[in-house]
């Protein structure tokens, strides 16, 4: 057994490296302070793997891991760098298949044409990442992004500005995904991006600005043309709400006034309320049978009505269309 002292290291989730200390207390993968600039460590890195060394934490800023090879056939866990710092690091090439990169560092990383394919990262640094022709399909990245969960806790300090320029990161990083999943032929990976990015663009507009409001708007119409189920609940919301306007204000059908009266009985106005409701539809989607007219303030209704009916119809079908064909 040998006498020489072991790595200090001790990751968050409480695992020990068993390395020998190169002096600093710490070993040579978990040392920060040792330059491991342009080192070329792929080799020595899948050996120091496969002999069950801890992956946790590993200081790998700039290292050359070109190549690297990190798959662990036959195990559906695959290898846990969580906490490791790859700054810089070169990674082209690299097979790192199901492996997971929790809380760490992947900033400024070239991963072109490697394989990122089933990857957890979640609550890991990716500004600035190189994604060309990188495999990132069923990549995992948990709810948010780190820079957009430390963005919307700087909103919550009010620290205005800190927050604006992790939004803008934030951002950064999701058109990148989106740039990636796109040379990948995943385009519904790149619409998911496409709505994320512009949904930090989003947070950074002033409160109440005009950019803001229409933003929130178009959000709320259709995700940004990313999510045509909106349009269907914006549609159904406007015919609710119109219908019950016509209820309120009332609307004729064969001259007979149909319209919320407590004078009437309840099944006279449960009448009067589904026939507003039907009228509503077809406003909506500007048949216009005429059957049942608008009257009084009831007519300003129907008009706004059939207009934004013809429009979020065309825009359904614009959106839909353009979720079916990728």
């Amino acid at each position: 057994m040998s006498d020489k002292p072991c790595c200090q290291y001790k990751s968050p989730d409480g695992h020990k490296c068993q390395e020998i200390d190169m002096g600093s207390g710490l070993c040579f993968w978990h040392d920060a302070k040792f330059d491991k600039s342009g080192l070329e460590l792929t080799q020595k890195l899948e050996r120091y793997a496969k002999r069950g060394g801890l992956l946790h934490g590993l200081e790998l800023k700039r290292a050359n891991l070109e190549g690297l090879n990190l798959v662990k056939f036959g195990d559906h866990n695959g290898y846990d760098l969580s906490y490791s710092n790859f700054y810089r690091a070169n990674l082209q090439g690299a097979h790192l298949f199901n492996n997971t990169f929790c809380h760490a560092s992947l900033m400024k990383a070239d991963l072109r044409e490697a394989n990122l394919h089933c990857c957890h990262l979640e609550g890991t640094n990716l500004l600035g990442i190189k994604l060309n022709n990188t495999r990132i399909d069923n990549l995992y990245l948990g709810d948010k992004l780190l820079q957009e969960q430390q963005a919307f806790n700087a909103l919550k300090e009010k620290r205005i500005d800190d927050a604006n320029d992790l939004f803008l990161q934030s951002e950064e990083i999701y058109r990148s995904l989106r740039k990636g999943a796109e040379q990948q032929g995943l385009f519904e990976m790149a619409g998911k991006f496409t709505y994320q990015e512009l949904r930090m663009r989003h947070q950074q507009y002033p409160k109440f600005s005009q950019r803001r409001i229409v933003s929130s708007f178009i959000n709320l119409l259709c995700g940004y043309g990313e999510k045509p189920e909106n349009v269907i609940r914006f549609s159904l919301t406007m015919i609710v709400f119109c219908a019950l306007m016509y209820f309120i204000f009332g609307v004729t059908y064969d001259e007979q006034r149909l319209q919320l009266d407590f004078a009437n009985s309840f099944s006279d106005n449960i009448g009067a309320l589904l026939n507003s409701f039907y009228f509503s539809v077809v406003t909506f989607t500007t048949l216009g049978y005429g059957d049942i007219t608008p009257v009084g303030f009831s007519r300003f209704i129907a008009a706004v009505e059939a207009f934004t009916g013809s429009f979020s119809l065309a825009l359904f079908v614009v959106v839909f269309v353009k979720r079916m064909t990728r």
